[in-house]
């Protein structure tokens, strides 16, 4: 396949792919404090024994993709946020959580 076709593909490719957003820190602090904060802290600090701290935790130095699941899966006392928050609104969650890191 010559350079031309193989570039001609992949630009079709990226017009037909669904464009990306930047995670909205400003309104992922919106839903975390209105579905997270009560466990794990308004400022990331836990405040349920077992919920991970997001202040200092290595949690966060996991790819937003494994965030992302973790937290649609649930786990332990935390409920499963699949069919609850949309993709988008977890990925602003998780744009949020990483600025609680101290």
């Amino acid at each position: 396949m010559s350079r031309r076709r193989v570039l001609g593909a992949l630009a079709a490719l990226a017009l037909a792919l669904p464009a990306s957003h930047a995670a909205d820190v400003a309104r992922g602090a919106k839903i975390y404090a209105l579905h997270c904060a009560s466990c794990h802290g308004a400022t990331g600090v836990s405040v349920m024994p077992t919920a991970p701290n997001f202040a200092r935790s290595e949690r966060m130095l996991q790819p937003d993709v494994q965030l992302l699941m973790a937290i649609k899966a649930g786990r332990a006392a935390m409920p499963a946020y699949a069919g609850v928050l949309p993709d988008r609104d977890i990925y602003d969650v998780i744009a949020y959580m990483r600025t609680l890191r101290r």
